[in-house]
């Protein structure tokens, strides 16, 4: 039996699994190979990472983990748990079962993008989710907000620092009076003929086509997403969640452990502010509360 399973070997899971390596735990890091930046050719704002393809940092990560003698991996997915009498048991495909004392869930999100023409492929190098990730390499050229939540106005306020801003309600989220004065003093244009297709050479843009027939020039287009569990693992043991501003999150307490004893999770499946530098951070407090808490066991041995 493994002291704990990683299921993602994403930012997140690596992180986990690292400080559990460097405590000399036995551990099995399982990684199905998706990860939520498989879109994007860059992660910025990532100290020391900055520019840097995603799949490039996540592997070299791998490698460094998995030179620990106490780390094993599996390419796979994780389809089904069931909790023992002490720890887990964990079908993964192709066959395999294995068993942990702990399970750290690093499972991930996946985005729903709305049903507009020409936005998945373009999704992650023009159609874009984080000013702060991409807003930088769009810079100075006219950007788009398309709302989908009631924050979409807040959101529609930050992006003037990178360009020239217009807000498409989608005929979805009108900005109250005091959204407006923001948006008014930010110099945000609002748009309510809603975005039916997105133009230009994919995965480039040029403009949006609005329902009315006219067009609007654009280079970057800012979505707000719903999400959904990539895992249905958190669901299956019973773990408890909550409403994220943009669909539920596991709940966890300060050290990323679940409602469910000896559960722990980590990154975008677990925090309601998502990124690459908090998606590492959680998985090293994951990480060390899973070794704090088998530390404890040592008392009910």
């Amino acid at each position: 039996m493994f002291d704990a399973i990683v299921v993602g070997g994403s930012f997140a899971g690596l992180s986990a699994a690292m400080q559990l390596a460097r405590a000399r735990r036995r551990i099995l890091l399982v990684d199905a190979g998706l990860p939520r930046n498989r879109f994007a050719d860059a992660s910025h704002g990532f100290l020391g990472q900055d520019g840097k393809a995603p799949r490039q940092i996540v592997r070299e990560a791998t490698c460094q983990v998995t030179a620990y003698p106490t780390v094993d991996f599996v390419h796979g997915e994780a389809l089904n748990v069931e909790p023992l009498h002490v720890g887990f048991k964990l079908a993964l495909a192709g066959g395999r079962v294995v068993e942990a004392r702990r399970l750290v869930l690093a499972t991930g999100i996946v985005d729903v993008l709305p049903e507009v023409e020409g936005m998945k492929e373009r999704w992650g190098a023009s159609v874009l989710h984080c000013p702060y990730c991409h807003g930088y390499e769009h810079r100075d050229r006219p950007l788009g907000v398309m709302a989908g939540h009631p924050m979409s106005a807040h959101q529609a306020a930050m992006i003037p620092d990178w360009g020239p801003t217009t807000l498409f309600t989608q005929g979805m989220f009108e900005p109250d009076h005091e959204q407006r004065a923001l948006l008014d003093a930010r110099g945000v244009r609002i748009e309510r003929t809603p975005v039916v297709a997105l133009l230009g050479s994919a995965p480039d843009l040029n403009a949006v086509a609005l329902a009315d027939g006219r067009t609007v020039a654009l280079n970057g287009l800012f979505v707000a997403p719903a999400q959904r569990m990539a895992s249905p693992l958190a669901q299956m043991l019973g773990c408890e969640f909550d409403e994220g501003p943009l669909g539920p999150i596991i709940r966890t307490d300060a050290w990323k452990a679940t409602t469910v004893p000896d559960v722990y999770a980590a990154g975008d499946a677990a925090r309601p502010m998502q990124n690459a530098t908090l998606a590492s951070a959680d998985g090293v407090l994951a990480g060390v509360g899973v070794h704090q808490s088998l530390i404890r066991d040592a008392l009910a041995a």
